[in-house]
């Protein structure tokens, strides 16, 4: 299993976990739910559904094409700007509905919306490309 494939599902496993815990503080501690509800539901969909989406689809979407993946360097490129986006995302709003005159906030969220925008493209190119492509199909094994 390709490295960027492994990244991906161990990051979606991660933000499972720290998901569920921030779930479970907006249940015991109400006060919080306001300022944890945009990370908690990004790490959900994002984190959790998208990161698992992204290294499932890499693993086997190519292996049932019959291609090798077009370019396991874009794979890399996506599996960081994914998730730099997303912490960052995760961060900088609370800090912005805390604080909605800090100037510097939605610049930074506005950057990393921008990498997770990034990403889906890249996954989009990547895998079209391996998909759809007219690259050498993968030699058989045997």
């Amino acid at each position: 299993m390709d490295r960027y494939v492994k990244n991906f599902i161990g990051a979606s496993i991660l933000y499972l976990a720290v998901a569920s815990i921030m779930g479970v503080l907006m249940l015991v501690m109400p006060a919080t739910a306001a300022l944890l509800r945009f990370p908690h539901s990004h790490l959900m969909l994002i984190g959790w559904v998208t990161m698992m989406i992204y290294g499932v689809g890499y693993h086997i979407l190519p292996r049932f094409a019959g291609r090798l993946i077009k370019s396991p360097w874009l794979g890399e490129l996506q599996f960081w700007a994914a998730n730099v986006g997303l912490v960052g995302m995760a961060l900088f709003q609370p800090i912005y509905s805390n604080n909605p005159s800090n100037t510097m906030m939605p610049v930074l969220l506005g950057i990393a919306g921008g990498l997770q925008v990034l990403s889906s493209i890249i996954f989009f190119y990547n895998m079209g490309t391996t998909l759809f492509g007219k690259d050498e199909e993968k030699p058989a094994e045997g």
